[in-house]
């Protein structure tokens, strides 16, 4: 039987408290809870709570639900510079190729502020930026890909400069990073965009 709305709001309440107030058991019960909503506050509870394992992580990057997988991303970044190492075994990538734009958009941003990157995450990130359908995915990947710095994401980024405003904004600003005559000829050709943010950003790396 289907737990009553007012039940699941309860029970996603008494995770997002049991964070506030440090009771990682509370959290860790509602962790498997049958709602995804329960779930994935329960994961950021647990996070608060400075009590998130390697394994809570890796189940929640696979759960069945968005809503959880894309709160799994948003805490493994939060894990980046963890003394603890708890996130460094956990992939991003196959969520790069998520089924739900939205969980691929947050991976995207993950995977930029991971340092060091994870491998293979610039070809695939570039993969995205050049190729998926939705402008928010490839304006995440674009700029991880700045975030990240490598070499083999620049022909995406510029490639990006040709996209829609939002995702060329970006894409001026993911240059900063790189040097040389292809990236001077598109941060030059950025300062004549029909977008003012892009002559913007344009205008500020090229006087900077």
């Amino acid at each position: 039987m289907a737990a009553r709305p007012d039940d699941q709001l309860t029970r996603r309440r008494a995770a997002a408290l049991a964070g506030h107030q440090h009771d990682a058991a509370t959290a860790r019960a509602l962790l498997a809870d049958t709602e995804p909503a329960v779930r994935a506050t329960a994961l950021g509870a647990l996070a608060r709570a400075d009590d998130l394992t390697p394994d809570d992580l890796a189940l929640a990057v696979a759960d069945p639900a968005p809503v959880v997988r894309r709160r799994a991303a948003e805490e493994v970044a939060a894990l980046a510079d963890d003394p603890q190492g708890r996130s460094r075994g956990i992939s991003l990538l196959p969520l790069l190729d998520d089924t739900d734009d939205t969980v691929a958009e947050v991976a995207a941003w993950a995977c930029g502020e991971r340092q060091p990157p994870e491998p293979d995450a610039a070809r695939l990130l570039a993969q995205l930026a050049e190729h998926h359908r939705d402008p928010l995915v490839r304006e995440a990947a674009v700029a991880a890909l700045g975030a990240i710095g490598d070499p083999a994401g620049l022909p995406a980024i510029l490639t990006a400069t040709v996209d829609k405003p939002a995702v060329r904004r970006r894409a001026v600003l993911a240059l900063a990073p790189f040097e040389g005559p292809e990236v001077d000829a598109a941060l030059e050709h950025a300062r004549t965009d029909r977008d003012w943010q892009v002559r913007q950003a344009a205008e500020d790396l090229l006087e900077g």
